[in-house]
């Protein structure tokens, strides 16, 4: 089965324009779920223009919606240590009645010159891709201890140590484990710890080549690659759906499931609606379930 959702980027924009359309997004039913970024500048328009904090939005979107599920596509796992990001993403999912799905990446890349200048700019260091992606893989260890164990535990890594470390309030369920990302290292933690792995888009043909490797990754370690669903983020034109609903039909016959809409901004009055309409009641994806 086949779901779809949107995805608004909280930059270049302001509070009451996302909201609207995820209210209006939370009325039709055809939309299962919405998506945000985690940026803290802009990497798209004006680098000096407005941005929301991921996090923080999403808490306040959870809060004046009822139906969606909701999450972060996707959480840099360099913004924030792990224990407290545990501790964020259980309010969220408190906040939104257990609707959290966590989204989570190793964070932008180092060739992404407008991504890399957050992190000097908040005082965060940037290390190299190899420490992050391992760092990852650390993070949701304790994540996940932290939402499921009952007693208080000591951990220590290479990269994570933990003292005395307890989760209270615990999710209302451990949340749906989304990781984001196209590097082989990256699809080695996928294998380990998603349930549903998202790639942003680009050539069909390499995220298909890259669905394989993730297979060949679950087999290594003795888990079902269809235990995991895959998921795409694909652009959308509002000049040419038929653009877009053929690169649905070609994403979901080619075993992604799980769909994300980019919304470009600005948001047209009733975009929600019109997403169902031209994209997802047109699509024999969408018609065959």
């Amino acid at each position: 089965m086949t779901s779809f959702g949107i995805a608004t980027a909280p930059q270049q924009v302001e509070y009451a324009d996302v909201l609207r359309v995820w209210r209006e997004a939370d009325e039709v039913p055809e939309i299962e779920h919405a998506w945000l970024f985690d940026h803290l500048l802009p990497i798209a328009g004006d680098p000096d223009g407005p941005i929301f904090e991921g996090w923080t939005l999403l808490s306040a979107l959870a809060a004046r919606t009822r139906r969606l599920r909701l999450g972060l596509l996707v959480t840099s796992n360099r913004f924030r240590p792990p224990a407290m990001l545990a501790k964020i993403a259980t309010t969220v999912d408190a906040v939104s009645g257990g609707r959290l799905d966590f989204g989570i990446g190793v964070g932008s890349r180092p060739s992404h010159p407008l991504a890399r200048r957050e992190y000097a700019a908040h005082g965060l260091p940037f290390h190299d891709t190899g420490r992050a992606t391992d760092s990852l893989d650390e993070a949701l260890t304790v994540i996940e201890r932290l939402w499921t164990e009952d007693a208080p535990f000591d951990f220590h890594g290479e990269y994570v140590h933990l003292d005395g470390a307890y989760g209270n309030p615990k999710p209302a369920r451990r949340p749906p484990i989304m990781i984001g990302g196209r590097a082989r290292a990256t699809l080695r933690v996928v294998a380990k710890h998603a349930d549903l792995w998202n790639i942003p888009g680009g050539d069909l043909a390499d995220c298909v080549a890259r669905s394989r490797m993730l297979d060949d990754y679950c087999a290594e370690i003795g888990r079902d690659p269809a235990a995991i669903t895959r998921s795409l983020h694909l652009g959308v034109s509002y000049d040419a759906p038929e653009a877009t609903r053929e690169a649905i039909d070609a994403a979901v016959a080619a075993g992604f499931s799980h769909i994300v809409l980019g919304l470009p901004a600005p948001w047209p009055g009733g975009v929600a609606r019109w997403v169902a309409d031209e994209l997802v009641n047109r699509s024999p994806a969408h018609r065959g379930t």
